[in-house]
């Protein structure tokens, strides 16, 4: 006869690998509902972002759906739009959240790889749409052109960054060169790259550019002294500064509209005027 299984046999078998597996299946399915995270997907047709966007157009969603669209999917109990939510909250804005660094997002629960490479790859679409795509085209023939244009290119990021737009005669843009970009207070451009790239591309005058990730628009005493410097260098070369942006969060500043850029323009042709006087 076979024999009945042991007391000590049946707690085994109670507590083994496999059997507790297959309660975790168990729990998995309907049994017991009330633990299962309801997704997007669980949700009517006509409820769901992505076919709301394609139904209705992209103007009908609100911040948080949009998001959810890139992020896809959420995370164990938090869905994409649930996590899109409290993305925003966590930043504030939309706005806020485009020109957040990168480390910002990672440190959000449920943000990590490639969710956040997503959300990263869309913002900087978005802002490289904003910029001509043919700079050759494009004419840049007063300040306000040139402050429209660069606060495009320049506002929001989290990091300094020095640009040189670099104009014909005709006042058409040759080109546009990031020469220097870091951590706030430590871009130094270095002047002779400016004027190397002058020469390299034959253009006659200069727009500088950087932006201030602190919001501010003000010039600081290094920026004073950079300008003076530019037209220093540029001046033997024939070379023409004609502005100066600085770009912050909701303004610029105009080294040529304040009247400053004439300022450090006469400094800079005084020791020869003093020198031809001697002689």
């Amino acid at each position: 006869m076979q024999k009945a299984p042991s007391t000590l046999s049946a707690i085994r078998f109670a507590h083994s690998p496999g059997l507790v597996h297959y309660r975790r299946e168990l729990d998995d399915m309907d049994m017991r509902p009330e633990r299962r995270s309801k997704g997007i997907v669980s949700w009517p047709v006509g409820d769901r972002p992505r076919e709301r966007l394609l139904l209705h157009g992209p103007q009908v969603l609100a911040d948080a759906e949009l998001v959810a669209i890139l992020i896809r999917v959420g995370f164990k109990g938090t869905s994409a739009v649930e996590l899109a939510r409290h993305v925003l909250e966590r930043f504030g804005s939309l706005r806020a959240m485009v020109e957040a660094p990168v480390l910002a997002l990672l440190d959000i629960k449920g943000l990590k790889g490639a969710k956040a490479a997503q959300l990263l790859a869309a913002m900087e679409i978005a802002r490289r749409a904003a910029v001509p795509t043919k700079p050759a085209q494009l004419q840049i023939k007063s300040t306000r052109a040139a402050a429209e244009y660069l606060q495009d290119r320049l506002r929001g990021l989290p990091e300094e960054q020095f640009r040189v737009l670099y104009l014909n005669r005709r006042s058409t843009l040759l080109d546009d060169a990031l020469i220097a970009q870091g951590a706030v207070d430590s871009v130094c451009p270095p002047l002779r790259n400016i004027i190397a790239r002058a020469l390299q591309t034959n253009a006659s005058a200069l727009i500088a550019a950087h932006n201030h990730p602190s919001g501010a628009a003000e010039p600081s005493e290094s920026d004073r002294l950079l300008t003076k410097d530019l037209i220093a260098a540029a001046r033997p070369l024939r070379l023409r500064l004609l502005d100066h942006v600085i770009v912050g969060e909701d303004a610029s500043y105009s080294f040529a509209d304040s009247g400053l850029l004439d300022e450090l323009d006469l400094e800079c042709q005084a020791p020869v005027s003093m020198a031809k006087r001697r002689h």
